[in-house]
């Protein structure tokens, strides 16, 4: 319902916007007007969409939880969007996302709405779910201990190269 008021009420606000400054300044100044802040707008969001690429970089680097920096990129991906839209509240709207304190207030009312149910980082591998575990018909599990047979290799017949590093003598 939101979204389909959103379509509805933009469009609307947008085409009065463009009659009332129309009607104040002209055909033409107001069509630089939406022409320059596209252009201002594409290079604001290059250059922080530059900045904010490389500080998700460094928090993945650093082993940091990176939702800060994706939020920012977020934001100034729909920055992007609104200001290359042809309009005047779309530009302020753009323009207020790509200053780092709205989207820093923004981020804050979003993270008492938002809940985040599971985040892990490190190189641990993927490790198996509960209900992803196949258990031996026997009933072992994981670090259960499993009955097997072995023969030692005597010295002579050992292999002469260091090995691939999987094993461990």
């Amino acid at each position: 319902m939101w979204l389909f008021l959103a379509f509805l009420l933009v469009p609307i606000v947008e085409i009065a916007l463009f009659i009332q400054v129309g009607g104040l300044i002209g055909l033409w100044p107001t069509l630089a007007i939406v022409v320059l802040t596209a252009m201002l707008g594409t290079w604001l969001v290059r250059s922080q969409g530059l900045r904010a690429m490389s500080d998700l970089q460094g928090s993945f680097s650093r082993l940091e939880d990176p939702s800060a920096p994706l939020a920012h990129g977020a934001m100034i991906l729909l920055a992007g969007a609104l200001l290359l839209t042809p309009g005047f509240f779309t530009d302020a709207v753009g323009f207020a996302l790509l200053s780092p304190p709205v989207r820093v207030a923004l981020m804050r009312y979003l993270s008492r709405r938002v809940t985040v149910a599971r985040f892990e980082m490190g190189s641990r591998g993927p490790q198996p779910r509960p209900d992803d575990m196949r258990r031996d018909p026997r009933g072992a599990g994981p670090g259960d201990v499993i009955e097997g047979e072995y023969t030692e290799i005597p010295q002579d017949k050992r292999p002469n190269h260091p090995g691939s590093g999987w094993t461990r003598h």
